[in-house]
């Protein structure tokens, strides 16, 4: 799969729609008001490369390589980027649209938050962030407050939370996996993603 870009009309359809819910002028990283479940989860990458990992994350490679289809108005991303991703396959796959409303991009922090549009099973934000330590290891934190958003999403429950935790786990594996599909290699051992907070 490749990310397809978004054609102009797709892309005004899109930031047409409101977005689904602001939880209270809360961020991701903030514990969130009643009713908001806290996601938050990290790994250290075997890459070292910083610049490269970023590059990856902006331009939607994570979320292709966790297994969504990506059709995005930017690539790279910036602030008011809108995508609509798809889980699954034919007419039973998820649709996830999405729009980007804060970015950073610099020596040591790298990532993304977007805010779930009308449409999206769920209602919140989700940030995706790259730190480069002193020690030249990368750290990436994975951070979601949400709730449900559609009537499919309130029925599942935990069965809807255990997913957000399985895309979220898939999108930490991801950068390595990219790493190793264009030739990278270290020697530095992977650790696992770390316990959740919240």
């Amino acid at each position: 799969m490749t990310v397809r870009r978004l054609t102009s009309q797709e892309s005004a359809t899109l930031r047409d729609r409101p977005l689904a819910d602001e939880p209270g002028g809360e961020s991701a990283t903030a514990a969130g008001p009643a009713g908001y479940t806290r996601l938050a989860l990290s790994t250290i990458l075997v890459r070292r490369d910083f610049q490269g990992a970023v590059s990856d994350l902006l331009t939607w490679r994570v979320h292709e390589r966790a297994g969504l289809r990506v059709d995005a108005s930017d690539i790279p991303l910036q602030i008011g980027t809108v995508t609509l991703m798809r889980w699954g396959v034919g007419p039973l796959s998820l649709t996830i649209p999405c729009r980007v409303v804060d970015v950073s991009d610099d020596a040591r922090r790298g990532g993304f938050t977007y805010g779930t549009l009308r449409g999206h099973p769920v209602s919140g934000e989700e940030e995706f962030l790259l730190e480069h330590r002193d020690d030249g290891a990368i750290e990436f934190t994975i951070t979601a407050l949400s709730r449900p958003a559609s009537t499919l999403a309130r029925l599942g429950g935990p069965l809807g939370r255990a997913a957000q935790r399985l895309m979220a786990r898939r999108y930490l594996g991801a950068l390595d996996r990219l790493d190793q599909q264009t030739g990278g290699g270290h020697e530095t051992p992977h650790r696992s993603p770390g316990p959740e907070g919240g």
